[in-house]
């Protein structure tokens, strides 16, 4: 691993590999929990339910795939095997959710949660070492940053045409029909497949990582449970897990119920749904952009300040809306983008130095263990955001569609729960990250010393 900058070829390659899980997390997000209500026909309460069983396996699946990663040994690396392996069932996996079978309600409950456990699974198989890479191109502080925007601008960006695509697919198809979401998953599925092998061919894990690989196989090291314990004795790392955590929680509430405030409360159809998302995903992208420049001026905590306060107040605006305030929406999505930008960019950017200040602590580099647990918290928060919202329609009297009524009049119970979930609830998460923010001790002089010390532990070993 070297201090050099990485070439603009090794960032784009590296950055191309988020893509699929920005095309899941997009979609998945934005549509599904209106998919498996409205069109697979689940009550709220039974589709939430799925999310929380799935999540229960993630809790061991992710940091436990992620711990194979760092035992992982091959002529390819640690981690660049994963993608190639795991990039079909990926693929395969996103591809089966959009399918409606021809089973009671209790039989398509068990068939998505079914294929949900398989997807979280491919997920991380793909996701956890792809994550892993960032800690290994390079660690210089500002050129972690930089990496991170140009994964993050590509994320946001294969979220941008996922969410603004598969809304234009759906539409082309009769309203309530599963055909159009079948059609789209289809599509979407190659696209899943593709970038990681593009990371695969165009990166090259360094010769520190596969002396890292050597030493750590060559050792006892510790156990998965042991690893664990050790990363949560390390306060940097809770901090930035309840940064990234609180922030993913909120941005995952006002996805997962987007689609729903948007037809039930503003009354616009899916269409305009589809430029909407479009906005916001292309706000954040810019805004990725621009924070990662300013960045460098000003620090990472400083900007999520920023950032974050922006998305507070456009999320209590969204709560004060009234029914045909289609350009006020997407003023406020606009907004919104600003602030989703920096919970896509500084967690993902404070990590890598959270893993060197481990490894100056215990002398070994576990970044799957620590990526595994963050894409944990990745589709954590993607879970318990349905999860919650599922429950608290279901509870609120939300009333489903079907083939015979494609657009139910919804109670007002229902109506103000779905604007509580979008606004005031999701500040409220939001806001408690800034407690772990101020908090957070690795600035970038913290850093230079963190560095120092580190170099000499390793020339001394």
């Amino acid at each position: 691993m070297s201090t050099t900058k990485l070439s603009r070829t090794t960032k784009l390659a590296y950055g191309a590999g988020d893509l699929g899980a920005a095309i899941v997390t997009a979609i998945n997000g934005f549509f599904l929990l209106d998919f498996l209500i409205n069109i697979a026909g689940l009550r709220p309460g039974m589709a939430g339910n799925i999310f929380l069983i799935a999540k229960i396996w993630d809790a061991v699946n992710d940091p436990f795939i992620g711990w194979l990663t760092d035992k992982t040994i091959s002529r390819w690396g640690r981690r660049r095997p994963w993608l190639l392996i795991a990039a079909v069932p990926f693929g395969l996996a996103f591809f089966l959710q959009w399918i409606v079978p021809p089973l009671s309600e209790t039989g398509k409950f068990w068939y998505y949660l079914i294929v949900a456990l398989l997807l979280d699974t491919a997920f991380t198989a793909v996701n956890v070492p792809y994550a892993a890479l960032t800690a290994e191109l390079t660690q210089d502080y500002d050129e972690r940053t930089q990496l991170s925007s140009v994964r993050m601008s590509f994320s946001i960006l294969g979220g941008v045409l996922a969410a603004f695509f598969h809304g234009i697919l759906v539409n082309l198809f009769p309203k309530g029909s599963s055909i159009g979401y079948t059609v789209s998953a289809a599509i979407w599925s190659v696209a899943i497949v593709v970038p990681c092998f593009i990371t695969f061919f165009g990166t090259k894990e360094p010769d520190f990582a596969a002396a890292t690989k050597s030493s750590t196989a060559a050792s006892a090291g510790p156990g998965f449970l042991e690893g664990l314990r050790i990363a949560f004795r390390n306060k940097a790392f809770i901090l930035v897990t309840l940064i990234y955590m609180l922030s993913w929680l909120t941005i995952q509430f006002a996805q997962n119920n987007m689609r729903i405030y948007t037809k039930d409360w503003i009354q616009m159809d899916m269409g305009l749904f589809s430029f909407l998302l479009l906005a916001i995903q292309l706000s954040s992208f810019i805004w990725v952009l621009i924070w990662a420049r300013v960045s460098d001026k000003i620090g990472k905590k400083n900007i999520y300040y920023l950032g974050a306060g922006f998305f507070v107040a456009a999320l209590m605006g969204l709560y004060f809306l009234q029914p045909g305030q289609t350009v006020l929406t997407f003023l406020l999505a606009i907004m919104g983008g600003i602030g989703i930008s920096v919970g896509y960019l500084v967690p993902w950017s404070m990590l890598p130095d959270v893993i060197e200040l481990d490894e100056l602590e215990t002398g070994q580099r576990r970044e799957g263990v620590f990526y595994g647990f963050f894409v944990f918290l990745q589709k954590m928060g993607l879970a318990l955001g349905m999860f919650i919202s599922g429950w608290a329609l279901e509870l609120s009297g939300y009333v489903n569609a079907s083939a015979a009524n494609p657009d139910p009049v919804q109670p007002a119970s229902a109506l103000l729960t779905i604007r509580w979930l979008i606004g005031p609830a999701s500040a409220a998460v939001l806001l408690l990250s800034f407690v772990a923010v101020y908090f957070y001790p690795i600035t970038r002089e913290k850093h230079a010393e963190l560095r120092a010390q580190l170099e000499r532990k390793r020339s001394m070993g």
